[in-house]
This record gives structure tokens, C-alpha cells and sequence, in this order.
């Protein structure tokens, strides 16, 4: 895809979704003529801020790989014709990989699909996607795949403590790998939640009844609060255990990069079975929570990506013995809510740490922690 040149009016709409994928540029230029450059770059930026970066790389991909197939078909990407994306479509719903696994999912093709309409928005042209021939085909391809969507295994507590049993070697990567560990589940975050997490969004407090330490951490945009401006937040209580508490956790790692920061180097100590979470304060660090760090041990200002929160829970499946096929990223997430379930947590109680807003999504997971809760088929008397 790559190597294929691109006319230059697709070229030009390419460029246009860098910076935003639903506005009319016309109306941009006109913003430029009437206005000073500041406030037409102040507009621009917010316009910017419009789409999450993920929505405008995927738009990207996908804007290519279409400018592409019409390059090689010797058909006209901008504006398109709606027959031309509804065999594009249909082409790329056919297409299998080496093994013989489908290529592209249906949701997939649903974003192509909105890729090529936010594009024609963004030129102020009519959408080809909003035709008959480009809707049915999309129904169609979502009837012919019967195949149930694979979800990934929730990590459940044992599945947990088996993930921290083994760990590398003691040090910064360890005491980083815990903690997200412990965050992830406990917090039932989003791979890309903990990714964008900085030591400035975790808060230590205390718990006004029990006087146990707790850890408080503020959320910003989020994938069910766009905008940010709900200030979600999630608690993490002390653990009953030292090596399951996610207040010890953070207090290990803040403690292990502040010395590493002053360019301390003698060994570190291996962790004691007592809880230390009592007496610990807080810690000034700034910058990622979860920042990446090299083959030999250091840690980068840049922060892990969403992948590699995916990629760090396969490679700790796969150490503890387990198929790493089975787990990602929305393991930590998904186990939390079964275990919840399992441990009698009400619907309430999950989608309040979860942040879930739809009972039917808590309802899957309480329905694979125990599938005979409230099921007639345990009235039957067999």
C-alpha cells in the first residue's frame, strides 16, 4: 500500500483528515480570510481535539488502503461512486489471511466505511456510504458472519496471583509490571486508560470509616466519556495481602523510580510480606505511570502504548503457563467484573467501578462467572 501513488486531490483529502475528519475546510478558509493567524490556529486546534487520536490514524489506514484498491482499479476515490465502495467493501469481506481466517472483521468494514464518508464530509462532499447498494451490502456482510466475536479470557484473582508469581527479576520493570497488573484488574480499566495514566492522576487518601490507605485515580478522557468532562475516578482499596495490594504496589514503584531518577544503584531489597501502605504519603514524581522502558532497564519519558499494555499481560500469561492467545488487554477489565460477579457484587456495585453505563454488558460477564444464577433451568427438577 504504501508504494502506490496517489493522485493529488486524494493526497490533499489525506492530509485534511490529519487534522480533523467532520469539518467542511471550506469553512476553515474562510476562517483564515476574516481572521488573524492566531485565532484561525486557535479554531484549528480545537478542531483538532475533536477526534481522539486513534479515530485519525485509523481514518488514515483506511483512507489509504481505499485510495489504494482505486488505484489499482482505475476508479475515482474523491468523490466516490457508492457502487465502487459497496465492491470495495465486499471485496475486503472476502479477503483471508495466510491461515484462512477472515481479514477484516465486520466491524472493521463498518469503520472503512466511515473512514470514506468523513473524508467526503471533510471536502463537503456528499457521502457515497449513505446509499441503498453500500448499506445492504454492509447488512449482508453482517448476516454471513454467523461466528460469535472472540473474547479474551478474564485474568481472575487466581489467574492474577499466578500472572505476579512470575515476574523477572527485581527492579524497575517488576515494580512497573506489578502495579499495572494490580491497577488494571482492581481499577477494571481499559488497556488505554492505564496507558494514559500519569503519577499526577493518582491521589493517596485514607478511607474516612476504616482509616485504611487507598489509592484514588482521576480519569480523564475516557472511551465512554469523550470529552472528559465527567471527571471519572476510580478507587483502589488496600489489598488484604501484601503482594495483591495496589497501595504497596505504587508505593514499590514510586519509591524505586525516585531512586533511580537521584541516580541511586545499590541492589534492591527483595519485598516483605508486611504491608507498607500504612505509612506511605504520596510521592512528587510527574510524567507516565507506565512508562516504557528498555532492554536494559530504563525507563523512557514516553509512555507505553495501548498495545503494549495488551502485549505485557500475553507475555506474563505465557510465563505463568497459560495460552497467551487467550489474554490481552480487556482481560484485566473483563476479570474484574467476573470476579466481582463471583463474589456477589450486584449489578450496581460493578458498573459503578466499571463505569459501565449498560446493565447488558455486566450482565456477560456475571452470566460467565456463574451461569445458573437466576436460570429456570435449575427449577426443573432433573
Amino acid at each position: 500500500m504504501t508504494g502506490v501513488s496517489l493522485p493529488e486531490p486524494v493526497r490533499a483529502a489525506l492530509g485534511r483528515v490529519s487534522h480533523t475528519v467532520l469539518v467542511d475546510f471550506a469553512e476553515l478558509e474562510s476562517v483564515r480570510q476574516r481572521f488573524d493567524d492566531e485565532q484561525a490556529a486557535s479554531l484549528a486546534t480545537y478542531l483538532h481535539a475533536a477526534q481522539s487520536p486513534n479515530t485519525i490514524r485509523a481514518y488514515r489506514s483506511d483512507w489509504i488502503a481505499w485510495a489504494a484498491w482505486c488505484a489499482s482499479e482505475n476508479r475515482q476515490a474523491l468523490p466516490a461512486n457508492p457502487l465502487d465502495v459497496a465492491v470495495y467493501l465486499a471485496a475486503a469481506a472476502d479477503a483471508v489471511r495466510p491461515d484462512g481466517s477472515r481479514a477484516f472483521g465486520a466491524s472493521t468494514l463498518d469503520r472503512k466505511s466511515a473512514a470514506i464518508a468523513a473524508v467526503h464530509a471533510a471536502n463537503g462532499l456528499p457521502s457515497p456510504t449513505r446509499s441503498d447498494v453500500v448499506r445492504m451490502t454492509l447488512r449482508g456482510i453482517r448476516r454471513t458472519r454467523k461466528t460469535q466475536p472472540q473474547r479474551k479470557r478474564p485474568v481472575l484473582l487466581d489467574t492474577l496471583e499466578a500472572l505476579l508469581a512470575e515476574r523477572p527479576e527485581p527492579g524497575l520493570t517488576r515494580a512497573r509490571d506489578t502495579l499495572l497488573l494490580l491497577v488494571g484488574f482492581a481499577g477494571a480499566l481499559r488497556r488505554s486508560e492505564l496507558a494514559a495514566l500519569s503519577f499526577e492522576d493518582v491521589t493517596a487518601d485514607v478511607d474516612a470509616r476504616s482509616h485504611e490507605p487507598l489509592l484514588l485515580v482521576h480519569l480523564g478522557v475516557t472511551k465512554t466519556d469523550q470529552t472528559g468532562q465527567h471527571q471519572q475516578r476510580v478507587v483502589l482499596p488496600r489489598g488484604s495481602r501484601r503482594r495483591t495490594c495496589p497501595v504497596c504496589a505504587f508505593a514499590d514503584w514510586a519509591d524505586l523510580l525516585t531512586r533511580h531518577r537521584a541516580g541511586e544503584t545499590r541492589p534492591v531489597a527483595e519485598e516483605s510480606e508486611l504491608h507498607r501502605c500504612h505509612s506511605f504519603r504520596g510521592t512528587d514524581l510527574t510524567g507516565s505511570l507506565f512508562p516504557s522502558i528498555n532492554r536494559h532497564g530504563q525507563p523512557k519519558a514516553a509512555a507505553m502504548s495501548g498495545r503494549a499494555v495488551a502485549e505485557l499481560v500475553k507475555r506474563y500469561a505465557e510465563r505463568a503457563g497459560l495460552d497467551p492467545a487467550l489474554f490481552g488487554g480487556h482481560s484485566l477489565r473483563a476479570g474484574f467484573a467476573t470476579q466481582a460477579a463471583l463474589g456477589g457484587a450486584s449489578d450496581r456495585e460493578i458498573m459503578r467501578q466499571g463505569r459501565w453505563t449498560n446493565p447488558r454488558t455486566v450482565h456477560r460477564y456475571i452470566r460467565t462467572a456463574n451461569p445458573l444464577e437466576d436460570n429456570a433451568v435449575t427449577r426443573l427438577g432433573l
